[in-house]
Formats: structure tokens, sequence, C-alpha cells
């Protein structure tokens, strides 16, 4: 039974002086006129409510929280950051997608 994943998890070590550390995969944040955003409007499974959802960023989770935080303040509402995605409750594509076109990203609207 062979695996793609490494296994890191440390048992045991004789050596009292061994300090584990973890190997993490940094991303580099491609630059605003590099990225292809996706803005949708979602309803499903959030019982009838509409988000504006922004997908396709690539780079770090860091500098997805910030360009989060930033859209969820301009919008006034609330809002989530999780799994390479940006949530913003309510109806805000167009205000969205003209603040990310003023700062350089090439948007998309996307779905309906």
């Amino acid at each position: 039974m062979s695996s793609n994943k490494k296994n890191t998890r440390m048992v045991y070590s004789t050596n009292p002086d061994y300090q584990f550390e973890e190997e993490k995969e940094t991303v580099a944040t491609l630059p605003p006129a590099q990225q292809k955003l996706y803005l949708s409007l979602d309803k499903k499974q959030r019982k009838g409510k509409k988000v504006t959802l922004l997908t396709g960023f690539v780079g770090n989770d860091n500098d997805l929280k910030t360009l989060g935080k930033y859209l969820k303040t301009a919008c006034g509402s609330g809002g989530s950051v999780k799994d390479g995605e940006i949530l913003i409750q309510g109806d805000f594509r167009e205000k969205v997608k003209a603040m990310l076109e003023k700062e350089g990203y090439k948007v998309k609207l996307h779905g309906g």
C-alpha cells in the first residue's frame, strides 16, 4: 500500500537537542495584474440568503485575508475568508468588481 503523502508525525527521538520543524509550503502571491478573479452570486446551502463569492485568488492566506477584510469593510458587510474563497454577505458583485478593477485585478462575473 503506497501513499504520496509524507509521514511527518514524530513519534520519538533519542536526541535531547532535537528540534522538530515542519515544512511549510509558501505560495507566492501574484501581483494584481496577473490575477484572474471570478465573482459570482451564490445562495445554495445558505437558506436562500445571497452571498457574493470571490474565487481564483493565487497567493498566501495572509494576503487573501487582507483582501477579504478590505472588501468586507468597503461593503459594510460581514463575511468570511476560507478555502481560498472570500464570501461577502449580500449582493455586492458590481461594487466589488469596480473596487478590484481599480486595484488592478482582472475580474470576471461568473454565473447568475
